[in-house]
C-alpha cells in the first residue's frame, strides 16, 4: 500500500482515483439506490397485500360460519388465487367444513393445496397430520403413512404416532400399531393423548 507524505500528493491521488473510477462508483450508486428504492416497493407491495388479504379472508371465513349463500365456492376462490399463509387458513377451514359434513375427498383436495403453499414448517406440520387423518377415514392407507412421514417436530411426535398406529392397525399391522402407540407415550403426550394412546395399547393386549 502506498504512504502519501503530503496533503498535496494525498490530493493528487483522491483526484486520480476518482479520474479512473468515477464513472464505476457513479453506476453503482445509482443501482444501489435503485435497488433500495425497489426493496422498499416490494415490502409496501408486500404488506399491502398480506392486509388486503387478512381483511378478504376474515370476510369470506365468517360468511362461511355463517353458513352464507355461495360462502364455500368464495373461500375456495380465495384459498386456490392466495399462496400466502391466508390461502393456507382458507383451505384448512375449508377442510374442517368438508370432513364434518363427512366430504372427505373435497377435504383431502384442500388439505393439498394447503400443503403446497404453507411455508412455515409448524404450519405444515399440522396440515400434514390433518391430511393423513383425512387420508384413513377414505381408507387411502398407504398415502396416509407417507404424509405422516412429513409431519416433523418433537410438537407433533405423539399425535404423528397416535395416527401412525390407527393407520398400521387398520392394515391389519398390530405389532407396528404397538410399537407407533408406544414411541407416542414416550413422546411426552398431553394428559388426553396419554389416556387415549393407553386404552389403544389395552384394547390391543386384550
Amino acid at each position: 500500500m502506498e504512504v502519501y507524505t503530503t496533503e498535496n500528493e494525498q490530493v493528487d491521488a483522491v483526484r486520480h482515483f476518482f479520474a479512473e473510477n468515477g464513472k464505476a462508483l457513479a453506476i453503482g450508486i445509482v443501482l444501489g439506490i435503485a435497488a433500495l428504492s425497489g426493496w422498499r416497493y416490494w415490502q409496501s407491495h408486500e404488506n399491502t397485500a398480506l392486509t388486503e388479504a387478512s381483511a378478504s379472508f376474515q370476510q369470506a371465513s365468517a360468511a362461511l360460519v355463517d353458513n352464507k349463500a355461495d360462502s364455500v365456492a368464495n373461500l375456495e376462490k380465495f384459498a386456490q388465487s392466495n399462496t400466502n399463509s391466508y390461502g393456507v387458513f382458507a383451505a384448512l377451514q375449508l377442510a374442517e367444513h368438508f370432513a364434518q359434513a363427512k366430504d372427505f375427498a373435497n377435504a383431502e383436495k384442500q388439505l393439498t393445496l394447503a400443503s403446497q403453499h404453507a411455508k412455515d414448517d409448524n404450519l405444515l406440520s399440522m396440515v400434514n397430520y390433518r391430511l393423513a387423518r383425512v387420508q384413513l377415514q377414505e381408507n387411502k392407507l398407504d398415502d396416509a403413512l407417507k404424509t405422516l412421514d412429513n409431519v416433523k417436530g418433537d410438537g407433533w411426535m405423539a399425535m404423528q404416532q397416535e395416527v401412525r398406529g390407527d393407520v398400521l392397525l387398520a392394515k391389519g399391522d398390530t405389532k407396528g400399531a404397538r410399537d407407533a402407540y408406544s414411541k407416542g407415550l414416550d413422546s411426552k403426550p398431553s394428559q388426553t393423548l396419554l389416556t387415549m394412546l393407553r386404552m389403544k395399547l389395552n384394547n390391543l393386549s386384550s
